[in-house]
């Protein structure tokens, strides 16, 4: 399963935070159960946009043979 301070990458989008699958975040919370785990989403300059309580069927391992990719956050509209 995921340890804290793994790499995860999104399997959907996470519209109330402007996220989108592919999106990379840190562990920083696993529940003992496995059941959640709380992720992180960071801008390129450190600033926090989201800390999120996912089940692991909404994030993946990142794979060393991936691509990291850029774009511009766009806040969803309540």
């Amino acid at each position: 399963m995921f340890l804290e301070l793994d790499t995860v990458v999104l399997t959907r989008d996470l519209r109330k935070h402007g996220l989108k699958r592919g999106d990379v975040g840190a562990v920083v919370h696993c529940c003992k159960d496995g059941a959640a785990f709380e992720v992180e989403f960071v801008t390129a300059d450190g600033r926090t946009i989201a800390v999120a309580a996912l089940p692991p069927q909404d994030i993946r391992p990142m794979s060393g043979r991936e691509l990291l990719h850029v774009r511009e956050l766009v806040r969803a509209t309540p």
